[in-house]
């Protein structure tokens, strides 16, 4: 009785690790899928090259712009009161040698009304107002590809985004009755991603653009108050020339009288 019973025993054993050993085998072994971005990118197809070539522009430009106009912004304190001193004391040659030396917006700007001493001062002004537009458009340069790939990312993502859905629904029209997913998968992947890439290169566009107004505004400010500083000084300079002939003529004047 106690043999049969140790023989039920090992029989129930053995048939319990059987059934663990089966579900072992039968059990998938799951592995976890990692995301790689480079081949992530990859799927997105041919779209994706005017994205990433919008995207090494931007970037460039926005450095190489962002260096120029922190150049622009840097203001030379004694710059104005060397031009006032160099005025008062009537040696304008100095005045446009220095301008010259300087070489900045605001520098070019004041060579420009140097150059019209002698002229009414609204004719300064507009000679002044002219250089300065011009050197707003050099400031300006390159903005235009910012903006743009700020506006076009986007939309390349949308037309990568239709192209795919396209292709997802085209290879599962062939495919008829054998539709899976694996026949879906690249069109999906080049929806869904371009769409991200779009969107990925277009925002950051999109900050980059308006950064780059803010600091062209400050620029421009800082120019403005410049030139505000250069008028108030031809305007002292002839003041004090007509007080100086002023005087001149009364002193004439007292001298005639004197000898009379």
């Amino acid at each position: 009785m106690n043999l049969f019973l140790l023989i039920q025993e090992k029989a129930a054993e053995l048939a319990t690790q059987a059934g663990d050993a089966l579900i072992d085998v039968a059990a998938p072994a799951v592995t976890e899928a990692k995301m790689n971005i480079f081949a992530l990118a990859l799927k997105g197809g041919w779209i994706m090259i005017p994205i990433a070539l919008l995207l090494f522009i931007t970037i460039g430009i926005a450095i190489e712009r962002v260096l120029v106009l922190n150049r622009a912004a840097q203001k030379d304190p004694s710059f104005m009161e060397r031009i006032r001193d160099y005025l008062h004391d009537g040696n304008l040659a100095a005045a446009e040698k220095l301008s010259k030396r300087t070489d900045t917006p605001y520098s070019r700007m004041v060579e420009k009304g140097l150059q019209r001493i002698g002229h009414p001062a609204s004719d300064i002004l507009l000679s002044i107002e002219n250089q300065g537009a011009i050197e707003i458009a050099r400031l300006e340069k390159g903005f235009f590809w910012v903006a743009t790939t700020a506006a076009i990312a986007p939309m390349l993502g949308f037309f990568g985004t239709v192209t795919g859905m396209v292709s997802a629904f085209f290879a599962m029209a062939n495919a008829g009755s054998n539709v899976d997913v694996t026949v879906l998968s690249s069109g999906i992947y080049e929806a869904l991603v371009t769409t991200v890439a779009g969107l990925f290169v277009g925002i950051p566009a999109l900050f980059l653009y308006n950064f780059l107004q803010s600091k062209l505004d400050v620029v421009t400010n800082k120019m403005d108050a410049q030139i505000m500083d250069f008028m108030d000084i031809i305007n002292e300079t002839e003041s004090s020339k007509e007080a100086a002939t002023k005087h001149k003529k009364e002193f004439l004047e007292q001298q005639s009288n004197e000898e009379v």
